[in-house]
């Protein structure tokens, strides 16, 4: 199953948002991410994809900063109120995760909001392989973010075999044609996975290799 990220306006990509929403059934989830977030005010247009996401069965997720467990909880909540209050999301992708154990009771206190917000989906996107009990405090981690030529040799932990495939999900960017991303990422135990062509500063406004082909 593929869980994107797609950080680009529906005004700006109308067509990569419509081949989004024609392929419901190979989607886990959408990230919905405004303004690094959910912006200062409504904007119509992300509301009316959300919605036509929901109406199709695609959980919502909305793109939350935690700068590593820096930022304050009270903007966490405020951004997870936003997403459902403008947006109606029905999920919740907490970015910038920490790894760090230390900060378990944080992250466990964000998650408890989340589900309050209406989160009936929880990612973590900590990046690399966390501490092994975050694995208890959301629905998903993303244990992997990053470029191909890094996660061709990328390694995975023992730990992570004592749980479902379903709760692990691979990120990976700057992918050429045929590489067998999908293939890697099933076989170190991760059910999902997003794998572009994306590069640079801003690889996520590229849509999966999978569903381009697909288009």
């Amino acid at each position: 199953m593929l869980l994107v990220p797609l950080y680009e306006h529906p005004a700006d990509r109308p067509e990569e948002w419509e081949l989004l929403i024609r392929s419901a059934g190979r989607l886990h989830s959408v990230v919905l991410n405004p303004a690094s977030g959910p912006g200062e005010a409504p904007d119509e247009r992300f509301a009316a994809v959300a919605q036509r996401l929901r109406d199709a069965g695609v959980p919502v997720l909305g793109y939350t900063d935690t700068d590593y467990g820096r930022r304050p909880h009270s903007a966490v909540v405020q951004d997870l109120l936003r997403h459902r209050d403008w947006y109606g999301a029905d999920g919740a992708f907490l970015d910038q995760a920490s790894a760090d154990p230390a900060l378990l009771s944080h992250y466990g206190r964000l998650g408890v909001a989340a589900r309050a917000a209406g989160a009936r989906t929880l990612v973590l996107n900590h990046g690399v392989h966390p501490h092994p009990d975050y694995a208890g405090l959301a629905d998903l981690l993303v244990t992997f973010e990053g470029p191909w030529d890094a996660y061709r040799d990328a390694s995975v932990p023992p730990w992570t075999a004592d749980h479902p495939a379903q709760r692990f999900c691979h990120l990976v960017y700057a992918v050429p044609p045929g590489a067998p991303a999908a293939e890697l990422a099933r076989q170190r135990g991760a059910g999902v996975h997003c794998a572009v062509p994306g590069t640079g500063a801003h690889p996520w406004g590229t849509l999966p290799h999978a569903l381009e082909a697909a288009g």
